[in-house]
């Protein structure tokens, strides 16, 4: 563990963010929690304290906003940044490119500038496998394959971000590590903490947990003539623990060079209709679905290689997707049995 224990954590309140929180509160870190509420809620710090039992820092505002961020790292000795916050809807992304690329990219640059001035130089970013770009894999992906062919705006942003971090890393004492999963899903096991998106559900899981919920009138599987077994997108769902377990062991990586990259999936991939078919088998709830014309930006199968995160961040995947379902559903019962939103 890194000897200053603050973290500043962006994007807290997001859904892979918030389960951060508790890994490093649990680890005995001291989360310094920012978000401007953009796609969350108040609620979830709630959710924080009830697990930890510890009262978040918590600051709401825009990292666009120089002076803000500035004066976060005014008042805190920083050890290290693990950064989330980026608008992150892939079909979203397409439709509305320069709202993508102002939010994510000029967040990042603000972010690094007061880096550089604080000289805080441990970042660990959040990026996506939408930075391979390609269209469909046999193979598991892994981070030795070539980048910088993404299929939408969001993917690019990514990308950026990294070609960025890397830039500055070989001119200075930054030392980024870029955290590349696939397709984070489930709850806390405790079913108090999970996935809170604000309106429709850009990803599956929710959507289906919504749709059985009676919230949503069912759900919408898009495209059926991928080159896939079933017809439908092949993912490598990993519950969000274990990411964020993840990002919480990259804080104390060593390093060999200017930055590091390194994967976070099962190394398995599920269909959306086969997930929607264990999420029925599972729960003994009927999903209503029906199939839609393909979403701009989807790709045909993507999923992990994680040699190097179980070599050097001695990091794998610990819980299943059937754990994930279980723990998605859970924290959607429970929500709504305490109406937060």
């Amino acid at each position: 563990m890194i000897e200053n224990k603050e973290i500043l954590v962006t994007g807290g309140t997001g859904f892979i963010g918030s389960h951060t929180i508790v890994e490093l509160v649990e680890l005995g870190y001291t989360p310094i929690v920012l978000d401007n509420y953009s796609n969350s809620s108040s609620s979830i710090i709630r959710q924080i304290s009830l697990i930890t039992g510890k009262k978040c820092i918590f600051y709401q505002g825009d990292m666009r906003d120089k002076v803000f961020l500035k004066s976060i790292f005014t008042k805190h000795q920083l050890s290290g940044v693990i950064h989330f916050a980026a608008f992150k809807a892939v079909a979203e992304s397409v439709e509305k490119p320069l709202h993508y690329y102002d939010n994510n990219l000029v967040a990042l640059i603000n972010l690094l500038g007061c880096m550089e001035e604080f000289r805080v130089n441990k970042i660990v970013f959040s990026s996506s496998c939408t930075v391979y770009g390609v269209e469909n894999s046999l193979e598991p992906l892994t981070e030795q394959m070539s980048v910088g062919k993404p299929n939408s705006p969001y993917g690019w942003t990514k990308w950026m971000g990294e070609q960025m971090l890397a830039d500055i890393a070989g001119k200075s004492d930054l030392r980024p590590i870029f955290l590349r999963y696939f397709n984070p899903i489930g709850a806390h096991p405790s079913g108090k903490l999970g996935e809170l998106p604000l309106g429709p559900p850009n990803n599956v899981l929710p959507y289906i947990t919504q749709t059985v919920a009676g919230l949503r009138k069912e759900l919408t599987i898009f495209g059926k003539d991928y080159d896939t077994p079933d017809g439908t997108c092949v993912r490598d769902y990993i519950h969000v623990t274990d990411v964020a377990k993840a990002h919480v062991r990259a804080l104390s990586h060593s390093f060999n060079s200017n930055f590091d990259v390194f994967n976070l999936g099962t190394g398995k991939g599920t269909s959306v209709l086969e997930l929607v078919r264990l999420f029925e088998k599972i729960t003994g709830k009927p999903v209503n679905y029906q199939f839609g014309p393909r979403r701009p930006g989807d790709v045909d199968a993507l999923f992990a290689d994680v040699s190097k995160a179980k070599k050097f961040l001695n990091w794998n995947a610990e819980r299943t997707i059937e754990d994930a379902i279980l723990d998605a559903w859970k924290w959607e019962q429970y929500r709504l049995e305490n109406e937060i939103s």
